[in-house]
């Protein structure tokens, strides 16, 4: 393949196949340091998903919180209405419905319903339970939580930020890991030159791709441009998008020196020319035989005698 990868000086841009085969020649250093500028990116993605789609739910149902309420001794303690929907989205909704009478519609993606007894999540995946601890007293009201959670959300966004920055630069050493032998071996059928450490680093920035492509699925689905189960389609697609970079981005590498080009055809006999070579009609005739004689020559007459 033409414009092959011949050093890691272009090792900067993983979107196309070539850019991702040139970090297969740049140093480590490098890898890292473009998987960290793609991790901040996807981590400022989610946290930007969870400030705008998530806290000002709770936010606002904190706010919807009676002044006095507290679930003790495996108990809720309310005295507002039940079932009371307290905030919604298109993504979370968190109600209060003490006997769980279903009569709260659950048209966001998840929904969070404190009982007398239980927290239940609805969600596709269908409904969780969960009782409450009965060795704790947790205020329920809008005077405890409120504060608390003003206080606590600010550190609670960066805990998330970071926890995604340092998740996907572990999920994409541990691939690296798994992926590298199969790439070698891809590699090796293709006559590509590619050492072993070249290719831990090749499977590391195939990753990228797919985290780009994800991130900007986040985005559009933090704006609501479709449901929790395009979400997961999405999700499997950036997989194979992965995938299919680590099959396609070693055949942008230059081809394995060791490796001579086959220059001779096995078929044509040695010493003859190959090419404008015309083969030879096995039912010629040979220019050294001798020619026969052609059998319908007529015998002389005989001279008949004069009388």
């Amino acid at each position: 393949m033409s414009n092959t990868v011949q050093n890691g000086s272009q090792a900067w841009e993983p979107l196309t196949p070539r850019g991702v085969a040139s970090f297969a020649r740049a140093s480590i250093g490098r890898l890292w340091f473009v998987q960290l500028i793609v991790a901040a990116l996807a981590a400022a993605t989610i946290g930007w998903f969870f400030n705008t789609s998530i806290f000002p739910v709770v936010r606002q149902a904190i706010q919807q919180l009676p002044l006095e309420g507290e679930i003790r001794f495996h108990q809720l303690s309310w005295s507002g209405d039940s079932p009371l929907e307290l905030a919604e989205s298109h993504l979370l909704g968190i109600a209060v419905d003490l006997d769980h009478t279903g009569r709260i519609g659950r048209e966001p993606n998840f929904q969070i319903e404190f009982g007398r007894d239980d927290l239940r999540v609805f969600g596709l995946l269908g409904e969780f339970s969960f009782d409450y601890p009965s060795g704790w007293r947790v205020g329920f009201n809008r005077k405890e939580l409120e504060p608390w959670w003003g206080a606590r959300e600010p550190g609670m966004l960066m805990i998330i930020t970071l926890a995604t920055i340092v998740g996907l630069m572990i999920c994409w050493t541990v691939l690296a890991t798994l992926y590298f032998v199969p790439i070698k071996i891809i590699s090796f059928f293709q006559n590509r030159d590619l050492q072993w450490r070249g290719s831990w680093k090749l499977a590391g920035a195939a990753q990228m791709p797919g985290a780009l492509f994800f991130t900007c699925v986040v985005v559009a689905f933090t704006l609501n441009w479709f449901d929790l189960i395009g979400l997961a389609g999405f999700a499997v697609i950036h997989l194979l998008i992965g995938w299919l970079y680590l099959f396609v981005s070693p055949l942008f590498l230059s081809r394995d020196p060791l490796v001579a080009p086959a220059t001779t055809n096995p078929f044509i006999k040695e010493g003859s020319s190959q090419k404008g070579a015309v083969p030879k009609n096995p039912f010629s005739k040979s220019p050294h035989a001798e020619p026969e004689q052609s059998q319908s020559t007529s015998q002389p007459a005989e001279e008949k005698p004069i009388a």
